[in-house]
């Protein structure tokens, strides 16, 4: 699939989707999500749809919403609309790395693991029947622009959150820690984000989407493709595993 924005092209590249069935009642479309989330996490329950264990989402490869350009740039081609559209129709796996270009933008890195999070009951951490939601983040995108020894990087990440056996119908806050580090991995640049989505028995899967900017000196002799910009969910909350 192509999304066009102006003279620019963006390319999201997507996996075939394994799909649960959902019957007509909202207690079956609750059980379908906690389903998806019991197989995302490798348990097996023996619902409909997951006789098996499978490896978790964020290591079944991937898509991604990308952009990207040297110099000044329209830091409006980074769209948090487009970015939500591609998390509702993409597969759900984790983003790969979007590389550095020569001279002009840092590496976007989600690792494996920081690009979910799972909330356990109290005392049940890695129970499949004891998950009450899990956030993954599917899409990321970001441009930068140089000027005057600095370098501003507009990024964004969209994604999903699936309500689990033990869910209840919330406002959740997802908290999101992103850094930009250098070639020997010292911090830069930092950015701590909370996304917002509602989930509900009758609304078993949420999406969210946020576009933000972080600015870094860039030192003497350095070039952008050096860094990286590395997000992921911060997990010191309770019941994360």
């Amino acid at each position: 699939m192509m999304i066009e924005d102006g003279d620019d092209e963006i390319v999201v590249n997507a996996l075939p989707t394994r799909r649960v069935p959902i019957s007509a009642t909202s207690g079956s479309k609750r059980w379908s999500a906690a389903a998806t989330i019991v197989c995302a996490t490798g348990v097996s329950i023996g619902v409909a749809g997951c006789g098996m264990s499978l490896p978790s989402m964020s290591s079944i490869g991937g898509s991604v919403l990308g952009t990207s350009s040297t110099g000044k740039t329209d830091v409006q081609k980074v769209n948090q609309d487009q970015l939500l559209t591609a998390a509702k129709t993409g597969d759900g796996s984790a983003p790969p790395t979007i590389a550095a270009e020569a001279g002009g933008c840092p590496r976007f890195v989600v690792g494996q693991r920081d690009s979910t999070l799972t909330i356990y009951e109290q005392g049940r951490v890695g129970d499949g029947l004891a998950i009450i939601h899990r956030g993954e983040i599917t899409k990321t995108a970001r441009e930068c622009q140089m000027e005057g020894g600095r370098v501003t990087i507009k990024y964004g990440f969209a994604g999903r959150v699936l309500l689990g056996p033990k869910g209840k119908p919330a406002s959740l806050l997802l908290p999101v820690n992103v850094a930009v580090v250098d070639a020997k991995r010292e911090k830069v640049a930092s950015d701590a984000v909370k996304v917002q989505v509602d989930v509900a028995l009758e609304k078993p899967i949420g999406y969210f989407s946020t576009v933000r900017t972080v600015t870094f000196t860039l030192p003497e002799g350095s070039r952008p493709g050096e860094f990286e910009i590395q997000i992921g969910f911060d997990r010191n909350v309770p019941g994360a595993g």
